[in-house]
């Protein structure tokens, strides 16, 4: 009897061993978890090492005797067992027997009720729809009644479909589907689920403040439970309020990921820093950004840019150095930040040395960018009169690179200038000259303006000629700097030789240029005829002499002529 009993388990074994057909794939199977293991697979999975001994077994039972079988199959299992201990013939009836009993369990297995885990139902395609098409027609105030009256199990993989699903719902309606679906059921209540409905407020057109509110909330709450929120839901509601310009919310979120068991990653201080920044909360903005060096976990170098430019335009120039000195030893910052950073840090005499340093970050091909940077801090170095590490840096350029540009030129040439380094000053134009840079016409008036400064006019006026070899037309400042210089040092007749040069030139002298000279001939020189003569070519020019020069002029007439009178009485 065991023996027929075992051929027929063997025989049902290997019918039911062959594989199953897989059911139809469902597109919404696959918002569900994976497919649970068929009933019978633990039976069909068995090993197939007893079949083997089972066989060899059963050809035994089948060479033996029958009656053997049978006296063996009434026996007492406790003898049976004593039996097989002590009788070594007997092993393929053990063997059998042991057969048996796996064979049963296994086929208890087989027959027992299955149960079912809810998270692994297959979601009905049209329930889902049903609840989508509730959920977009109803109320916003009457969605939860609604809800409550349907008879449907808010699975987590079912509310995952209908939330995907739900393309038309207001942001206000997927927060109450959400919290409804909750309460039906706390499995649906799920960090999977709430990142679909965080995604969906945050690319909502219409979010406003009272959504992204209600959505903290909610946050908040679930947050409660480890593991039910991530730094990636925190991050998006840091960018909602960033983008609703609430930047002491955004503060608050940040200030509760620890809470919440998350940690802040780069993104995280970027997005509230940046947050603080709409309201110009910089103070707030700075202990992120402390925590965020102390971290050591930093945005992507372009935000990291950002952020070195915000404190730069705040005035904070000496904290955005901190974040990029920070920075760069993860990521390399834009230079576009760079540049920025350095122009604010030259623009003050206290971090002129902190800009030298950071030109040193300039290597190969970013050298080519690092003009504007050295201008500014040759630009800072000569506004602090620091001119020798000016010209240094100025003769790097020129031998190193980035190739400098008139601008740069004239910073140091000004500097020289006024501390009457003139020589110093008309070599570094030889050297403009030999860089292929033609002067400027404002770099020849610095020069002549430095001449005229220490008497020196007749070199001025010759730098003057000079440049009208290079610039056909110069202004009519670099003939005042020469006229006024002449008129100090009391040489009138090359004053009005320079006078006369610039109306050849084409140039019309303006009313600076006659009013200086008829002060200096009445007051210095006491010549109102030449005085008198210049007043006409203004009115000939159509000039309007000024009432106290005029007046100025029949001054010193009568002055002479009593003066006169008087020697001839006295004659």
């Amino acid at each position: 009897m065991l023996r027929s009993r075992a051929r027929a388990l063997l025989l049902f074994r290997s019918c039911i061993h062959k594989s199953l057909p897989p059911p139809p794939p469902s597109p919404i199977r696959t918002l569900t978890r994976a497919t649970p293991p068929h009933p019978l697979s633990r039976f069909l999975s068995s090993s197939p090492e007893p079949l083997s001994d089972s066989s060899s077994a059963a050809t035994a039972s089948a060479s033996s005797d029958p009656a053997d079988a049978a006296a063996s199959a009434s026996s007492d299992p406790a003898d049976a067992a004593a039996s097989a201990s002590s009788d070594s013939s007997d092993d393929g009836e053990d063997n059998l027997t042991s057969l048996w009993e796996e064979d049963a369990r296994d086929a208890d297995d087989v027959f027992a009720p299955a149960t079912s885990d809810p998270a692994d139902d297959v979601v009905d395609e049209v329930t889902v729809a049903r609840v989508r098409a509730v959920v977009e027609s109803t109320p916003e105030d009457q969605i939860p009644s609604a809800l409550a009256d349907m008879v449907v199990d808010f699975t987590e993989p079912f509310l995952s479909a209908v939330l995907l699903s739900a393309e038309s719902c207001s942001a206000k309606k997927l927060l109450l589907l959400f919290k409804s679906a909750a309460n039906n059921n706390p499995a649906a209540r799920s960090l999977a689920n709430l990142e679909i409905v965080v995604d969906k407020v945050a690319e909502s057109d219409e979010v406003d403040k009272m959504n992204a509110y209600l959505l903290w909330d909610l946050v908040k709450e679930m947050g409660t439970v480890p593991g039910s929120v991530n730094t990636q839901v925190l991050n998006k509601l840091l960018a909602m309020f960033w983008k609703l310009e609430k930047s002491k919310v955004a503060l608050e979120v940040f200030d509760m990921f620890s809470d919440l068991g998350c940690t802040p990653d780069g993104d995280s201080y970027y997005l509230v820093i940046e947050a603080a920044g709409k309201k110009s909360m910089v103070d707030a903005a700075w202990r992120v950004c402390e925590k965020m060096i102390g971290s050591g976990c930093f945005p992507d170098n372009k935000k990291i840019g950002d952020i070195v430019t915000f404190f730069c335009k705040k005035k904070k120039v000496k904290e955005a150095r901190l974040v990029y000195l920070a920075a760069k030893e993860k990521l390399q910052t834009p230079i576009p930040a760079l540049n920025f950073l350095i122009g604010a840090l030259a623009r003050n005499d206290e971090t002129i040395n902190a800009a030298l340093e950071l030109l040193e970050e300039y290597q190969g091909e970013s050298l080519k960018d690092a003009g504007m940077s050295y201008a500014a801090v040759i630009h800072g170095l000569c506004k602090t009169n620091n001119v020798k590490d000016a010209k240094k840096l100025l003769m790097r350029m020129v031998n190193l690179g980035p190739a400098p540009g008139n601008a740069v030129f004239n910073f140091v040439i000004t500097a020289l200038s006024k501390n009457g380094e003139m020589e110093d000053a008309k070599g570094l134009m030889r050297v403009m000259e030999n860089q292929g840079i033609r002067p400027d016409i404002y770099t020849y008036s610095v020069i002549m303006s430095g001449y005229t400064k220490g008497g020196m006019v007749d070199e001025a006026h010759s730098i003057l000629r000079d440049a009208k070899k290079i610039h056909p037309k110069l202004s009519t400042v670099t003939y005042h700097t020469v006229i006024r210089g002449y008129c100090k040092m009391e040489e009138f007749e090359k004053a009005l030789e320079c006078l006369n040069e610039m109306k050849e030139d084409g140039m019309q002298p303006n009313m600076d240029e006659y009013n200086k000279l008829i002060q200096s001939l009445c007051l210095k020189a006491l010549d109102w005829r030449t005085a008198e003569k210049l007043l006409k070519e203004m009115d000939d020019s159509g000039l309007r002499l000024k009432g106290i020069t005029r007046s100025l002029i029949a001054a010193v007439k009568e002055l002479e002529m009593e003066e006169s009178s008087k020697a001839s009485q006295e004659t």
